[in-house]
């Protein structure tokens, strides 16, 4: 049996390791919205394939997770990822880029709750937060992925070697630090997964995590569009990359601040965070204006999905396996209706206008913790 300190670098790893593919994909939408010659209207509806199909394996991620060990799916869901992530650099129609995003799509809601388990299964036996370190590791991974996608896209590689190096490195990786994770999690009770009217404990997180996820996948999908055409800027990753570099310094720290200022607090400094970034880039739409922006959001964004999923961790109803699938239901659904809401909205109005929602989103925040911690007392 592995240790607790070599089962937390393995699962680190596949943090670090999923942030990283997610990132060399999402970095690249300029890139696929140029060789396809889509407008942000059809580059909308394309992504909105990716929520559908999330959705849909909703009773598939939840299935996995109470039947087997939850790092079985974690590394076959993280493969077959990897392996759509090749599949989408070889799309050379919009049919066939949304064929491979509603595999990857699917892929990734069963990474996404096995991985997100196994690390509130593994917060409790260390018997301290955790799990802000992991999300941490996740944003970390996709700085890397920026940077390297920046790199390549300076020395005019084309996406179909970059997008076959990630998933051939992310794959052989994953493969050596699966018989490192933690085993023998699989919950004995609260799993049953009823289709009904959600609890207002179940309800409330996942608003939280909806609302939060609308401003990470938009800012994941947009940001760098929004660099491209707004500020018109020809390295159009660097709002992606300061977004990101950001957002995991204040997950390394999450931890500690939580510690400090408690639960309800943290999501109000972060709704705050949120408001405030995204009204600068809006408002002074010029490189350091967006850039400050850029990272004011990112510090917002960081705190609040490794906090909801470990109050989701507490149900009295559900095992973690499912608390953290119901509620990552409306976080993915948020991650992935976000971006093609954004691009509907540029497409009627314009980039800055659609951005708009994001400050909604995040000021939103704020009243839906506190209904929650009311409920709590």
């Amino acid at each position: 049996m592995p240790s607790l300190r070599n089962q937390r670098i393995a699962l680190s790893t596949f943090f670090f390791l999923a942030g990283f593919s997610f990132s060399s994909w999402t970095s690249r939408i300029p890139t696929i919205a140029a060789a396809l010659d889509l407008n942000e209207a059809e580059l909308g509806s394309i992504l909105f394939a990716m929520p559908v199909a999330s959705m849909a394996g909703l009773p598939l991620s939840s299935w996995l997770v109470t039947k087997y060990e939850t790092r079985i799916p974690l590394t076959v869901g993280f493969i077959l990822n990897a392996l759509c992530l090749s599949l989408i650099a070889f799309a050379n129609s919009a049919t066939f880029l949304v064929f491979a995003l509603v595999l990857y799509a699917l892929f990734m809601r069963v990474l996404n709750i096995s991985i997100n388990t196994q690390a509130i299964n593994l917060q409790n036996l260390y018997g301290r937060k955790i799990n802000g370190g992991f999300h941490g590791l996740w944003s970390t991974g996709g700085i890397v992925g920026v940077g390297f996608t920046t790199l390549l896209v300076s020395l005019k590689v084309t996406i179909i070697p970059h997008l076959l190096m990630v998933t051939g490195i992310t794959t052989l990786t994953a493969l050596l630090a699966y018989r490192y994770l933690l085993r023998n999690d699989r919950a004995t009770s609260g799993n049953k997964l009823t289709f009904k009217k959600p609890e207002p404990f179940i309800l409330y997180l996942g608003l939280l995590a909806f609302f939060a996820m609308v401003c990470e996948g938009g800012m994941f999908d947009w940001s760098g569009i929004y660099f491209q055409q707004v500020i018109q800027e020809e390295i159009f990753t660097a709002g992606y990359l300061t977004f990101m570099v950001f957002m995991a310094t204040s997950r390394f720290l999450s931890d500690r601040i939580i510690d400090k200022i408690g639960m309800a607090n943290a999501y109000i400094m972060s709704a705050i965070f949120i408001f405030s970034g995204i009204l600068l880039a809006i408002l002074f739409p010029s490189f350091w204006p967006a850039m400050i922006g850029f990272s004011l959001v990112g510090f917002g964004t960081a705190a609040v999905i490794p906090l909801t999923y470990t109050l989701a961790g507490t149900s009295k109803t559900y095992s973690p396996g499912i608390a953290v699938s119901l509620i990552a239901t409306f976080g993915i659904v948020g991650m992935l209706l976000g971006p093609p809401m954004i691009g509907y909205l540029a497409h009627a109005f314009n980039l800055k206008v659609s951005f708009i929602t994001f400050a909604f989103c995040g000021i939103m925040l704020i009243p839906i913790s506190q209904l929650f911690f009311q409920l709590e007392k």
